[in-house]
């Protein structure tokens, strides 16, 4: 079993409020778990509106899999126009 653990440090230019934050953020959530069978999380920033930061596992047993799965998901962060990508480390456990 190997354990894909991505983690990524956003900073949100277009959010004005907690409100606007979290709608992002949701978008951003609902996106990525509907695509990829993944756990995600905003794991820092909380009271932040304009940072946030998103831990992201996937479980499998090839490591392929996983390495490809874990750069697209990586490519739909950096690609987003609400947010940019400040920092991201990838770990395989």
């Amino acid at each position: 079993m190997i354990v894909a653990v991505l983690t990524v440090d956003l900073y949100l230019p277009g959010s004005l409020s907690l409100k606007d934050k979290r709608m992002i953020i949701r978008r951003l959530k609902d996106r990525l778990s509907n695509k990829f069978n993944i756990s995600i999380a905003e794991t820092d920033y909380q009271e932040k509106w304009q940072r946030a930061q998103f831990g992201i596992a996937q479980v499998g047993s090839d490591y392929v899999f996983l390495e490809k799965n874990i750069t697209k998901i990586f490519d739909i962060l950096d690609n987003q126009t609400d947010a940019e990508v400040v920092e991201h480390t990838i770990e395989y456990l």
